[in-house]
């Protein structure tokens, strides 16, 4: 029997790699004779450096860059080869859990530091990126990037923005005419965990930016300086921001980055799928265990775990996830491919030990599958 191990990270607990590791000591004791393969995946957010870096053996490379809140901090990047390649998750530059819940600030939060990576690879001379834009602090469009690399965002007197989403009620022009050479022949694919709109209802403020530390007064000075930004994008180029998928993703970074480094912006999911050759591995396979932190209706939404059961009914393969809890609307998992869904077995509280826990959790699975015949 042939297993195909694909969870994502167990936020706050355990990297996609243990997870997936403690689902095949849960499989192994349950079925001693099943070939396991492991292939642990990120959406765009939590893990997406490690899982990429690890199927591909890539390279892990530390850096010195503005942090999320201006502060310079030691962060962490990868290289792949053939071609050259730079992997870059923002949750590791301008991460929302790099900062405390009282010193969240997304008027002036700023995704700078991943604009010095880029640089840094350039100077380098590698040519393409893949950046991994979920679990973002910030609410700036990808404006701190791009100043980074040169650009110039000026308000109306000709005076540059500081840093910072609130900054972007004042914009009235964006000059390129600096941008770092390099950029130009530059190849730039951005994974995002969500497909929100720009802005509105469903956009990037309004959706995320509470969860940033914004009041209810800034999340209406974030969106009034997204639609600003959206304005004079649609005024230069002719492109309406909210065409784009997951232009919200990440506080407008998939949207800002997709306009003015022509960045082609996919589901992060399926980029990693893609990128660790999933397809490939499925051939053959009899079951795929899945899994991630918590399982709810915003999984339906491209988390990891659909993305993993649509690749495998493509091919009429079963799926088991493995959830470390459950939330309200799970069930509805079971329309996009996911067959069963077991939790975690908490006996005492939640600060039991989640990897013990997830062996269990494999092992009940397989035995179930196999009971089944």
């Amino acid at each position: 029997m042939k297993v195909i191990i694909s969870p994502q990270a167990f936020k706050g607990s355990l990297a996609a790699m243990d997870v997936a590791k403690a689902i095949q000591s849960g499989v192994l004791l349950g079925c001693p004779s099943a070939e396991t393969v492991l292939l642990p995946v990120s959406d765009g957010g939590d893990g997406f450096l490690d899982v990429i870096l690890a199927a591909a053996r890539g390279t892990l490379r530390s850096s010195i860059v503005t942090g999320p809140m201006g502060k310079r901090m030691d962060i962490s990047w990868g290289v792949l080869k053939e071609p050259a390649t730079a992997v870059i998750e923002l949750a590791k530059i301008c991460g929302i859990a790099m900062i405390p819940p009282e010193d969240r600030d997304p008027l002036v939060s700023t995704t700078f530091g991943i604009g010095e990576v880029i640089l840094e690879a350039l100077k380098e001379g590698m040519q393409k990126f893949l950046i991994g834009i979920g679990g973002s602090a910030t609410n700036d469009a990808g404006v701190g990037i791009l100043q980074a690399l040169g650009a110039r965002f000026l308000d109306e007197n000709g005076f540059e923005l500081p840093w910072g989403g609130g900054a972007l009620v004042d914009l009235a022009e964006i000059d390129l005419s600096n941008l770092d050479p390099k950029v130009k022949g530059a190849e730039f694919i951005i994974g995002c965990d969500v497909t929100n709109p720009f802005t509105g209802p469903e956009g990037a403020s309004k959706v995320y930016s509470p969860q940033k530390g914004a009041t209810p007064e800034i999340v209406s000075q974030l969106e009034e300086g997204l639609k600003k930004f959206a304005e004079l994008i649609k005024k230069r180029k002719g492109i309406d921001l909210n065409d784009i998928l997951g232009s919200g993703a990440a506080g407008g970074v998939g949207g800002g980055l997709h306009v003015l480094l022509d960045a082609q912006v996919r589901l992060g999911i399926d980029l990693v799928l893609d990128l660790i050759h999933f397809d490939e591995y499925l051939q053959g396979a009899d079951l795929v265990i899945t899994g991630e932190g918590r399982i709810d209706s915003q999984t339906l939404y491209n988390k990891a775990p659909i993305g993993v059961a649509k690749r495998a009914k493509q091919m009429e393969i079963p799926v088991i996830a493995i959830a470390g809890s459950l939330g309200d609307g799970y069930q509805a998992v079971h329309k996009q491919g996911i067959d069963t869904v077991i939790p975690l077995r908490y006996s005492s509280g939640f600060s039991e030990n989640v990897e013990k826990l997830v062996v269990a959790a494999a092992e009940e699975a397989i035995r179930s599958f196999v009971d089944q015949g």
